[in-house]
């Protein structure tokens, strides 16, 4: 019930942080992995850093989400080669921090690009063979802004629901071919994006980077910061057999910061 071995997965944002983590979790369990992100540099150190102990092959694609064409076309390319895709998680990094009174047009259609459409795309790629062999596994990293939104972070709060309501959507669509969609929901966790985020609300406020981060710690139930490996065992877990009654779910992991809100 625990063991991905024969099986392919595509992993987004996979040469570092939550994507990293999520892609290695993966691979532990047995799946073929194949890395998605722009650099390929940090891709192939990336694989190199995968289990091989169910004596599978990875491997990666270089392709940028401000291209949806050139994305899917890189994918469709690969599916050639590997045949079935039966894992596919979702990950892309967020939008620009700034409130939402301030972006302009571009920057939302920007975060809706890169996002919904490039994810959208993706999925009609590959969902075919995961219907073929009855069984798919789709698994979008969004974030608790989902729940509740996030000061200073406007353009992605409002992409991140979006995405949550199109992946609930296609859980239900999809169910029926044995195919489930979750959306796991992470909380503040130690990646450089997060680091990033600090060091403007930093700029902007005046308040010191320190103070900010251990202000969130202290906002969190558990006093510490997430660690990507803690989201890539979840997202793990959500695309093998065991897993297959659990569809549409937003799940929240973030040490219990929702759950106090």
């Amino acid at each position: 019930m625990f063991t991905l071995k024969d099986k392919n997965a595509l992993v987004c944002g996979s040469s570092h942080g939550i994507g990293q983590a999520c892609a290695a979790e993966i691979a532990k369990l047995g799946a073929s992995v194949t890395l998605l992100a722009r650099g390929e540099a940090a891709l192939k150190e990336a694989v190199a850093g995968l289990s091989v102990e169910a004596a599978q092959t990875h491997g990666y694609l270089c392709a940028d989400s401000a291209d949806p064409q050139a994305l899917q076309g890189a994918v469709a390319g690969h599916l050639q080669s590997v045949g079935t895709i039966h894992i596919l998680v979702n990950n892309t990094g967020g939008p620009p921090s700034g409130p939402l009174l301030d972006a302009d047009p571009d920057q939302l259609l920007s975060g809706f690009r890169n996002h919904v459409l490039c994810n959208q795309l993706l999925v009609r790629t590959v969902v075919s063979g995961m219907k073929a062999c009855g069984y798919g596994r789709i698994v979008n990293i969004i974030s608790t802004s989902v729940v509740m939104p996030i000061g200073g972070l406007g353009v992605s709060n409002t992409t991140r629901g979006a995405m949550a309501n199109w992946g609930r959507t296609l859980a239900g669509e999809l169910a029926p071919f044995g195919i489930t969609v979750n959306n796991i929901l992470p909380g503040y966790t130690d990646t450089g994006r997060l680091e990033s985020l600090f060091a403007k609300k930093s700029e902007r406020t005046g308040v010191p980077a320190e103070e900010i981060r251990r202000q969130v710690i202290e906002s969190i139930p558990m006093k510490r910061l997430g660690e990507p490996g803690e989201i890539g065992a979840v997202v793990a877990f959500l695309t093998t057999p065991a897993a297959a009654y659990v569809n549409g779910v937003n799940l929240p992991v973030d040490g219990g910061r929702t759950a106090v809100q």
